[in-house]
């Protein structure tokens, strides 16, 4: 019996498949080169390259090869194809930035919050940092900006050259729990931050065409890491948990490649678990940090500054890192018990200080089921370039199922 032959439709959809993701890796290119890059044939790239243009996916940017020979017309991906917005809330500000389908970053607006900031405050720090993205309306940036971030202040935002853009999905990173569901915040007891019953979906519904992604910081944290790939402290893992350290508490599972969420998207809230406290006694891990004067006045926040300095004077006698390290060792071996991951990545304002990442593996090597403890990579910023890197995913996606089936435009 012989097998179905695939049709011309399904033929011609995943040649331009094809050409629309070669250049998205190389920004520009000729027939002649995108036939090199995907070993299809020079008529048959042409063919497609005709209806991609047709279609408002690709532009003739105007130049010419040059060199022996006929000169060739370099093609580039459509301001048509869109952008995608990608928002980050943190305690110390909510950043808002377009990037583009090649991973560009194109205009970047952050606005400062207070400390204790509510559902409001965040609400128009929201409002006002996406007002000024709008307003800009351009996000195809110069070269070579692919994977980082131009922040701006308050009162001024990052343009850069180029067309008005549709945004076509958002990614929203939130310092507190979110709800798998709703995408709703969700605030937990003792949790120092940020802004109750939020809901990015909802306010973001009107300035984006699609769906709007949210989830909290460390999730797209581990996600960063993922992303990095061999780079990553991960080291393309498929199994691993991330510790987040820093004025709050958190941690990711990751597993087979996802990051499990849980039933309500709660997974890896780990500042209640019971561990050893300061004197030996079972407490929640939350409160090891208010027995050892860590806390920021007024607030269930660590003073991370406070807890580092300490670290540094372990030498002189100091036990706060010993605290420390038995306190977050009896996380280890719970996370260690449910998740059996391959190794920890630890991040967080603290949680990369070498002093503490030392005392975990010292302290992990003595566990019943020891683990690898390695410190983050990705450093600066890692929930937005987790966000980022799963913004120009989807956009991509959106770009390609412009080609398929009965819904090409």
């Amino acid at each position: 019996m012989s097998s179905a032959k695939p049709s011309l439709e399904l033929l011609r959809a995943l040649t331009e498949e094809h050409v629309l993701r070669a250049l998205m890796d190389r920004r520009r290119l000729t027939r002649a080169e995108i036939a090199a890059a995907t070993s299809i044939s020079k008529p048959t790239i042409s063919e497609g390259v005709r209806r991609l243009v047709d279609l408002g996916l690709l532009v003739d940017t105007g130049e010419r090869s040059t060199g022996r020979g006929r000169s060739g017309t370099y093609y580039s991906l459509s301001p048509d194809c869109g952008a995608a917005l990608v928002v980050s809330i943190t305690p110390r500000g909510v950043t808002v930035e377009s990037i583009d389908p090649f991973g560009d970053v194109g205009t970047s607006s952050v606005v400062p919050l207070d400390r204790g900031a509510g559902a409001y405050a965040v609400t128009r720090a929201l409002e006002a940092a996406l007002e000024r993205v709008q307003a800009s309306g351009t996000t195809s940036g110069t070269s070579g900006t692919s994977g980082t971030s131009r922040t701006s202040s308050a009162s001024d935002t990052t343009p850069s050259r180029g067309a008005v853009r549709r945004l076509r999905v958002a990614v929203v990173s939130a310092a507190d729990p979110v709800d798998r569901d709703t995408g709703r915040l969700v605030h937990l007891p003792d949790a120092p931050f940020l802004v109750g019953d939020l809901d990015p979906r909802s306010l973001l519904a009107g300035a984006v065409e699609g769906p709007v992604l949210v989830d909290n910081d460390v999730n797209w944290a581990a996600r960063a890491e993922q992303a990095a790939g061999g780079d990553g402290a991960a080291g393309g893992s498929a199994d691993f948990a991330y510790l987040y350290l820093d004025e709050g508490l958190g941690c990711a599972v990751v597993s087979d490649g996802e990051v499990r969420r849980g039933h309500s998207g709660l997974a890896g809230e780990i500042a209640h678990l019971v561990t050893e406290g300061p004197d030996g006694r079972a407490v929640r891990l939350t409160e090891v940090f208010a027995e050892l004067g860590l806390r920021r006045h007024g607030s269930t926040a660590i003073d991370v500054e406070r807890l580092r300095q300490r670290v540094a004077a372990a030498r002189s006698g100091d036990a706060t890192l010993g605290a420390l390290g038995a306190a977050v060792s009896g996380v280890l071996e719970a996370v260690t018990a449910l998740a059996d991951p391959e190794l920890v990545v630890v991040g967080g304002g603290w949680g990369c200080d070498e002093a503490v990442v030392e005392e975990l593996r010292r302290r992990s090597a003595g566990l019943p089921r020891p683990v690898a403890v390695v410190s983050a990579a990705v450093g600066e910023e890692p929930q937005l370039s987790g966000a980022r890197a799963a913004a120009l995913e989807q956009l991509r996606e959106l770009v390609v199922a412009a080609v398929r089936g009965p819904d090409r435009p």
